[in-house]
């Protein structure tokens, strides 16, 4: 059907053309590894998040509340803003409806 000198071409081509697919392949791999090495920290910081007893994570809350506090004294702007906040809110609104 085909004389040889077609079938030794087309032999070639497909030698080429499977070595590119193989290349290809392996620099898929290359960015898959790159582009997961994020997601598997993630998996990894999940992992150990469920290993904590439900106790241990209930007890971190106030101690990550108190290192709060303690690291960030002078950041007092929150606890009034929160205690006097909604009470400032309705004395403006009392001026601003006597108006």
């Amino acid at each position: 059907m085909y004389p040889d000198g077609q079938l030794n071409e087309l032999a070639v081509h497909k030698l080429m053309l499977r070595q590119r697919i193989s290349l290809r392949r392996r620099l898929c791999v290359v960015a898959a590894r790159r582009v997961s090495q994020p997601l598997i920290k993630v998996d990894h910081a999940v992992a150990q998040w469920r290993r904590i007893s439900p106790f241990a994570k209930m007890a971190a809350v106030p101690a990550v509340l108190l290192l709060k506090r303690t690291l960030f004294r002078r950041a007092k702007i929150i606890g009034p803003l929160l205690r006097w906040g909604p009470l400032a809110f309705k004395v403006f609104r009392g001026v601003t409806a006597a108006r």
